[in-house]
């Protein structure tokens, strides 16, 4: 499967990118309190981009064998997609109010940019690193 190394990542970034700009717009539109983003189709959309992106990244460790808790990077990347994932519902659905959804969302958008400069560094602090 080492063949397809290339393929699946590029599957998994383009997964990543696709996830990030649809969560950007739908969060946006929820801000501007337009109902279409929180439309079935779209959610269904999120749901399939996002299960891609679960199987590639399943598939990469089946290939690489870098697991969560031994690898202190992919350990941070996984801690803080349970954040981007928490804050995410809130931002979208499960904030109260217009600030709470504002604030979750700002946060959901700086933890998604944390955790790819993470994974590009492939150290815990990413960005951070190289300060």
């Amino acid at each position: 499967m080492i063949e397809f190394y290339p393929q699946i990542r590029m599957v998994h970034m383009l997964a990543v990118l696709a996830s990030g700009a649809l969560f950007l717009v739908r969060g946006m539109a929820v801000q501007l309190g337009a109902g279409w983003a929180m439309r079935a189709p779209l959610r269904y959309l999120s749901y399939s981009i996002d299960t891609a992106l679960l199987v590639a990244a399943l598939m990469l460790t089946a290939i690489l064998h870098p697991y969560p808790f031994v690898h202190g990077w992919l350990t941070t990347k996984v801690v803080l997609l349970v954040i981007y994932i928490g804050l995410g519902t809130f931002a979208l659905k499960r904030g109260r109010t217009a600030r709470v959804r504002l604030i979750t969302y700002s946060a959901a958008l700086i933890v998604f940019a944390f955790m790819i400069s993470v994974a590009i560094a492939r150290h815990p602090l990413g960005v951070l690193a190289l300060l």
